[in-house]
């Protein structure tokens, strides 16, 4: 006799086979949308690269400029920019691809919380990279312009200098999230605000600790980078006031 067939199994392959139908259909349209994107600036990839440059092009000496300590670097950095430009403007797009394919999981209270916060989450990490574009890396690259020992010119490889800027504008990208992760840490039940709140002078020591080291070392850069790191923190203390019991959930962690 054959064996009978399960019910329970076969709806669970179905329900695997759906899942992983409807995951890939996300990743080829976000993937589409990337290629997209990336077309349509592939055209001003050169004038890209300047613009990330010029925080640094404005403050070396007349005449100097950045280098290609490879042949293939003037053509392959500036797409390697574009690239990572075209993931920047298409993150509202993939976090709706994202939102869209885990939506039907979620109670209603958790899409009233998760939807809000994905969306300052972006606009918080824009933010960052702006602030480090147009704050930080002038500052830094005006110290270190100004320091340099005599006779050394300054005119780093086009690829290095990719790679450090990204660093920069993706670190204080990930660093303006402290708002989001404040909440979602007392959202979930790992801490509480009243514990944070104890916390606040360890905080502020951390911001002016990151401030030292990724500012010039003079105390008006560090300060200016310290200052916002530290209201990042106050914002997300009072964003949790307000959202985390209006959510109404049960932690989901044990205290």
């Amino acid at each position: 006799m054959l064996p009978k067939k399960n019910p329970m199994n076969e709806a669970g392959q179905q329900s695997l086979l759906r899942f992983l139908i409807e995951l890939r259909k996300r990743l080829v349209v976000s993937l589409l949308a990337l290629l997209v994107i990336f077309c349509g600036l592939f055209y001003f990839a050169n004038d890209l690269y300047t613009l990330l440059a010029e925080p640094l092009l404005d403050r070396l000496p007349k005449g100097h400029g950045l280098i290609a300590t490879s042949i293939t670097a003037p053509f392959m950095v500036p797409c390697e920019l574009t690239m990572v430009f075209s993931l920047y403007l298409g993150v509202p797009f993939f976090l709706y691809q994202l939102w869209a394919f885990v939506a039907p999981a979620l109670y209603t209270h958790e899409r009233r919380l998760i939807w809000p916060l994905l969306l300052i989450s972006t606009l918080l990490f824009y933010a960052g990279s702006i602030f480090a574009y147009f704050t930080v890396l002038p500052m830094l690259f005006n110290f270190l312009t100004q320091t340099a020992p005599r006779g050394v010119i300054v005119s780093p490889d086009i690829g290095l200098y990719l790679d450090f800027t990204l660093k920069m504008l993706l670190t204080f990208g990930v660093i303006f999230e402290v708002p989001v992760l404040t909440v979602v840490l007392i959202w979930s039940g790992i801490t509480s605000r009243e514990k944070l709140v104890k916390i606040r002078p360890y905080v502020i020591i951390a911001a002016f600790i990151i401030g030292m080291l990724l500012a010039p070392p003079d105390v008006l850069s560090q300060t200016l980078l310290a200052v916002p790191l530290w209201l990042l923190f106050e914002v997300g203390l009072l964003a949790a006031k307000f959202l985390v019991p209006s959510a109404r959930v049960v932690p989901r962690f044990p205290r």
